[in-house]
């Protein structure tokens, strides 16, 4: 076999994947060997735990609905506080995210003037095996500091500046595997290998840099989740001769079900966790997921659930209050907006819009908030940047009062054909987006990821599994979701010309989008089937 295309087996861990020149560097026997013992010793918790996700989704569909547990009532009136929060952490008004894919977006995230940057596994990266050890090959090349190079295409160099923000990476979900490693003739856990493969090439360097190994944790659904994550860092911290408590973690909440255990899920991970994060776009896609067999939480457009109203708004207080209460940050949602180049008119309205998210947020008591393009940066900073102090840490909101009626309290608004449209536009240009090996697609002058698809299609699902109607009296049905689906792929592929739409993966991207909108139960996660398409490609 040529280097290029070697495969590599250790010790009951077979990389399936290609072995391109560079990635011998990511995938030591070393690195594997720890990678594989966590997927050891932690791999069977993490399928009971997806699996207990399928059995109380079984519970939902029969109408019990989400709620706070009476088992742990006494950790959410315990008085208890998370560990200390490192000093590079404590200024964190502003955090940008993108795909840890693409070197120059690293640096230039890095470079963007905010205080953090989240590099991402998961929702703006496509997990192909090229952009996965490419990723983490960026990740050692900048705490190498050989991340700079120069671009062929312009001759312009890029690197890291002095002043630069403070690294958190966000692995993958419990829900995905990496199909091109196996161990002991099973594929591991995503998540464990882009930790484990991330924390054995650099934790031991980043005391050095005046840091430390920072994550973002995506998707989970319950506090057991959060302690598995617990157990996989102590261990990793003592494999590697760590201090324990040296991992820190934010945990997202953007799941429905994670909502009702957020004092939970600080507690398991107290030792580890430095906040929570208001995952706006995918707790959208949970709620409607979670909800979607009951007609008494129908959701209208996508466009009507904002976060100012009903259960967004209700969250994001609790989730203030809840963390402020324990001393941990209360991270604000992304901003999805970018520049619309050449229109200085929807420019300007895309930034307001950005400045009434934020203000809202800072307003809520928020210590921090997401944007998706460095341009948006000074306009976060304008808003947070007035705070008195680099948090709000010590805003309490004892006056929020949130209970099970807010928190799954449904927007209303009209559903319309427009609606539909929206949601097959960007549905399918994502998924095919996808297909093709990009996470992070700007589609419709903003920024979308994974879960922009997800709410699309589970949206569309939702309105056709209830024959929802519409403002103009028409039922969503088979027939008009699929009129709807033609037309749209008509002018799309008039738009953007015969070449693109051949060469692309739009046929594979309009039936998935389709089997899965229509299908007889709402699949959980789109990324799941769109993952085996996306490593047959590669095969």
């Amino acid at each position: 076999m040529s280097q290029a295309t070697a495969k590599t087996s250790t010790g009951g861990i077979k990389v399936r994947g290609a072995v391109k020149p560079g990635f011998e560097r990511v995938l030591t026997p070393e690195a594997l060997a720890f990678v594989g013992e966590l997927e050891r010793k932690f791999g069977a918790r993490r399928r009971e735990l997806i699996a207990a996700r399928a059995e109380r989704q079984k519970r939902f569909d029969a109408g019990e609905l989400p709620d706070f547990l009476p088992e742990t009532k006494s950790v959410r009136e315990g008085d208890w506080k998370v560990a200390p929060i490192p000093k590079d952490l404590l200024d964190r008004r502003v955090e940008i995210t993108g795909p840890v894919d693409n070197r120059k977006m690293v640096i230039n995230a890095l470079n963007s003037g905010a205080q953090s940057y989240m590099t991402d596994f998961e929702d703006a990266a496509a997990p192909t095996w090229d952009n996965m050890i490419g990723g983490q090959l960026n990740l050692i090349d900048y705490w190498d500091g050989k991340i700079g190079f120069t671009d062929e295409a312009n001759g312009k160099a890029y690197n890291v500046a002095d002043k630069h923000a403070v690294l958190n990476v966000r692995p993958r979900g419990w829900h995905l595997e990496e199909a091109h490693v196996e161990v002991d003739g099973a594929a591991m856990s995503g998540s464990l290998f882009d930790f484990g493969i991330y924390f054995f090439h650099n934790a031991k360097k980043l005391k050095g840099h005046g840091t430390g190994p920072y994550f973002y944790l995506p998707k989970m659904e319950s506090h057991k989740e959060a302690r598995l994550w617990n157990d996989a860092f102590v261990f990793a911290q003592k494999a590697l001769g760590i201090p324990n408590g040296t991992i820190k973690a934010t945990v997202l909440i953007e799941t429905l079900p994670a909502a009702f255990e957020m004092h939970e899920i600080l507690f398991e991970l107290k030792d580890h966790i430095v906040g929570l994060n208001c995952g706006r776009w995918d707790y959208i896609f949970s709620y409607i997921k979670r909800l979607g067999k009951n007609p008494n939480y129908l959701l209208p457009d996508r466009a009507s659930v904002v976060m100012g109203k009903s259960f967004l708004n209700a969250y994001s207080l609790l989730l203030v209050k809840t963390c402020h209460e324990r001393g941990a940050f209360a991270m604000g949602g992304m901003a999805a907006q970018i520049p619309v180049k050449g229109d200085e008119a929807a420019n300007d309205a895309a930034f307001n819009k950005v400045r009434a998210d934020k203000e809202r947020e800072a307003t809520n008591g928020h210590d921090g908030t997401w944007v998706a393009h460095p341009d948006l940066v000074p306009v976060a900073m304008e808003i947070f940047g007035k705070l008195t102090g680099p948090n709000q840490l010590s805003r309490q909101r004892q006056d929020v009062n949130v209970g099970q009626k807010e928190l799954l309290e449904p927007h209303t608004g009209e559903r319309t054909e427009d609606g539909m449209r929206e949601c097959v536009r960007v549905g399918v240009q994502y998924i095919e987006a996808w297909l093709g090996g990009r996470g992070a697609v700007p589609l419709y002058n903003l920024m979308e990821d994974a879960a922009t698809a997800e709410i699309s299609r589970t949206q569309l699902w939702q309105w056709l599994y209830h024959g929802a109607a519409l403002s103009d009296g028409r039922k969503v049905t088979a027939d008009l979701f699929h009129e709807v689906l033609d037309d749209e792929m008509k002018t799309l592929r008039a738009t953007l010309g015969e070449t693109r739409w051949t060469t692309g993966h739009f046929d594979e991207a309009i039936r998935l989008f389709a089997e899965m909108a229509t299908a007889e139960e709402c699949e959980e996660f789109l990324t799941l089937p769109a993952y085996r398409l996306l490593v047959s490609h590669e095969a």
